[in-house]
């Protein structure tokens, strides 16, 4: 089996986090996005990746070749034409039935069962109350898939698409995204992997849904925090704080080695990477980056970056890497 991961978009709504990082590496409870896709990956005993790349796609490379010893490739997609458009660029790699990733969501899936499944492929989803919000799929009587509908007017399914499928006709996957951009078929002006898909079933693929647990969207600051939240409560917990005076830790929080804590009040849901400062502070619900310092303040819902600093004052906070924010003057 052949996994590819799209990582080429630029995360704008995780600015400005992602003006120096891909998206996919925003650190949650501990590890990245990321990570936990890897590391799912790696347990199922996959090994060989494609990777979509486009900006800052060699900090991509460097993590992934630092962390893991799967069999990888990477392919710049150069314009930003849409995920068809960028599975399409993974074609010369593929030699197996496919599985695609949106690495910007955290899931939980048997990918074990992959191997023995007999029908063209499989779009993984979850039930969700408002169909409006997402993309959608409805099924036929016989439970193949029918249509997919992307933020549908009307609630016609509560079926929405996690951004996981695994394709076992990866050949005519390949022609369908042909058929697509050569017939300029675009959804919001790019070429949607759905609609790809679409033609496929029109041309009598038998694709079928599975369902999943757990379905962790990562995509803005809001559901990152989110994200964190049941990471956290799932056990994605450390506390390796290197000193603490005078701290009080209420968990479930993830602290890394190398953290210094004096005078403060850390969680609950708080994730703090290596080389963090907290000082006369109170930090709950939170995901603080590498060497991250903050004093004198109180922070709740925050996001802050690698090297930034934190001084005075409540506030919920969006910093990205390497600021300054000083409330003290």
């Amino acid at each position: 089996m052949h996994v590819v991961i799209p990582v080429a978009g630029f995360g704008t709504r995780l600015r400005p986090h992602t003006y120096t990082k891909p998206k996919p590496l925003m650190k949650v409870a501990g590890n990245t996005i990321l990570g936990y896709i890897l590391d799912m990956l790696e347990e199922a005993g996959l090994k060989e990746i494609t990777f979509i790349v486009g900006y800052l796609g060699d900090h991509i490379r460097e993590y992934v070749e630092a962390h893991y010893t799967f069999r990888t490739h990477y392919v710049e997609q150069k314009e930003l034409k849409g995920q068809a458009h960028a599975i399409a660029l993974a074609r010369e790699f593929v030699r197996d039935p496919m599985l695609i990733i949106f690495a910007d969501t955290i899931f939980d899936a048997d990918l074990h069962e992959l191997p023995h499944i007999t029908s063209d492929g499989i779009v993984y989803v979850k039930e969700v109350e408002d169909p409006r919000r997402f993309g959608i799929v409805t099924l036929d009587p016989d439970g193949f898939i029918e249509q997919f509908v992307e933020k549908p007017e009307e609630p016609i399914s509560n079926l929405a698409i996690i951004g996981v499928y695994y394709i076992r006709d990866y050949q005519g996957l390949f022609e369908a995204i042909d058929e697509l951009i050569a017939r300029d078929i675009k959804t919001k002006g790019e070429y949607f992997l759905a609609d790809a898909l679409q033609i496929m079933v029109g041309r009598g693929a038998r694709l079928e849904t599975r369902p999943v647990s757990v379905w962790e969207d990562c995509g803005t600051p809001e559901a990152l925090l989110n994200a964190n939240r049941y990471l956290l409560e799932q056990g994605k917990t450390a506390d390796e704080a290197l000193s603490t005076t005078n701290a009080l830790i209420i968990p479930p929080v993830h602290i890394a080695p190398g953290v210094v804590l004096e005078n403060s009040i850390v969680g609950p849901y708080v994730s703090m990477a290596e080389g963090c400062v907290v000082r006369n502070s109170i930090v709950r619900d939170s995901i603080l980056d590498e060497d991250a310092t903050i004093e004198d303040t109180m922070l709740m819902r925050s996001l802050v970056g690698k090297n930034a600093k934190v001084r005075g004052r409540f506030r919920r906070l969006n910093v990205g890497d390497s600021s300054v924010v000083d409330f003290t003057l």
